[in-house]
């Protein structure tokens, strides 16, 4: 005879991204998603464009938060037979929407899961953005699923470990009686300046997993240093300093050998493929400098381990285990 909970329906788990176009062609409705409504105009919808066909023309982001999602699955369900957790996969800024997602969930009966939103650091911004959809998409399609989010994970071991890797992998670069020249920045995605004055916990979030990888590499603080990246478009101050601000300085102190490690990124996608390995390369050559950045973590085995026991603790403390 089983047990009431092994009869019940799997936990689900939906693991969110951003989104991105699949070809050129996707591009301006990827562009009108993203700005609600607002327009784009014509040297925007260009540039991004030509940053676009820069990286192969697509966005990798949706095949690689598929093979994310399946290295959780293989972690989360030892016993493939019966699953304990059902791993689905939604976009908040295109195909598969988060909404589409949470309707095929209610389809398939899921009455409880968690959510995780596949970027380590909460904001009002960001994190509380994808969890907004979720509850429009219960709404869409009328479905009645008890979700329990993963609000940051930004201090995991597993995934200070894995960028503390990076940090070595990239130093390793240059030959052994360099290696102490070499000076490590660390990087997230930026946002309006306001948010700290809110209160908002990302920017403390993101220093403290700088602090927490620097510490995990043996890194001296005169060693690496921090900088935002890929700022939006609006007219309000953003967080700083960026990217070509903060080489230029390193520049003016003398460092020439960079190697750049995105904190605030778990896999590759334009903020990656062209901000850093395109146009900082670019502004880093033209400072005579190298720049080395080692691989996303991607479906790094240590890494989506780590994912997966965020989300079995969440489920857990939900007494759903």
């Amino acid at each position: 005879m089983s047990d009431g909970l092994s009869s019940s329906p799997p936990i689900g788990v939906l693991l969110m991204a951003y989104g991105g176009p699949e070809s050129i062609s996707e591009i301006p409705g990827y562009l009108a998603d993203i700005r609600d409504g607002r327009s784009t105009t014509p040297a925007v919808l260009e540039e991004i464009t030509r940053n676009y066909i820069a990286i192969g023309g697509r966005s990798p982001i949706a095949a690689l938060t598929r093979r994310q999602a399946d290295g959780v699955d293989r972690a989360l369900n030892s016993d493939a037979t019966h699953p304990t957790f059902r791993i689905y996969v939604g976009m908040r800024h295109w195909s598969p929407w988060i909404e589409d997602t949470i309707g095929a969930m209610s389809e398939d009966g899921i009455e409880r899961a968690v959510s995780m939103v596949l970027a380590p650091h909460f904001s009002g911004m960001s994190i509380a953005r994808y969890q907004a959809k979720i509850v429009d998409g219960l709404a869409m399609y009328r479905a009645a699923i008890d979700f329990a989010h993963v609000d940051s994970y930004h201090t995991a071991p597993g995934l200070i470990d894995a960028l503390a890797e990076r940090v070595l992998a990239g130093i390793a670069r240059w030959p052994e009686d360099e290696r102490d020249s070499v000076h490590v920045i660390f990087s997230a995605h930026s946002l309006p300046e306001r948010i700290v004055r809110a209160g908002d916990p990302y920017d403390a979030q993101v220093h403290e997993t700088a602090q927490l990888v620097a510490d995990h590499s043996g890194l001296p603080r005169e060693r690496w240093s921090w900088s935002y990246q890929s700022a939006g478009r609006s007219p309000e101050k953003w967080l700083g300093p960026t990217y070509p601000e903060h080489l230029a300085e390193l520049a003016s102190r003398g460092v020439r050998n960079i190697v750049s490690v995105p904190v605030g990124f778990v896999s590759d996608h334009v903020e990656i493929l062209y901000d850093i390995d395109i146009d900082a390369q670019r502004i880093a050559g033209t400072f005579g400098m190298r720049l080395e950045r080692p691989p996303s973590l991607n479906d790094d085995p240590r890494f989506v381990r780590q994912l997966a026991d965020v989300i079995a603790d969440r489920a857990a403390a939900a007494g759903w285990t």
